[in-house]
């Protein structure tokens, strides 16, 4: 049996994203993210990256590493969100009409 998946955590890291895209921070990763030279594209080449790391990790069939790389994936597709001011709550909504 897998364990109660608890959506407080994803809200809690979108509120971080939000509020370091509202206050950046030097000392952030995700405000560097959000301000870098590059724009969007510097989010957007990370997603890359972290998707190809989660498939080549998925091939493999290591569990720890699959683990790790989907979260990498899932904290830098939040950020994409938040820089293409796309707001998380319409995407969940989405997913919630997928539902029927």
């Amino acid at each position: 049996m897998t364990a109660p998946v608890d959506p407080r955590v994803i809200a809690e890291i979108w509120a971080v994203i939000c509020e370091r895209a509202a206050h950046p921070s030097e000392e952030s990763y995700t405000s560097r993210l959000l301000n870098d030279k590059k724009g969007i594209d510097k989010v957007l080449e990370k997603v890359g990256e972290e998707s190809t790391e989660f498939i080549l990790a998925v091939k493999n069939g290591v569990n720890e590493r699959t683990v790790e790389e989907a979260s990498d994936l899932f904290f830098h597709l939040l950020v994409a969100l938040r820089a293409a001011d796309v707001d998380l709550a319409d995407v969940m909504k989405e997913l919630g009409n997928r539902r029927k």
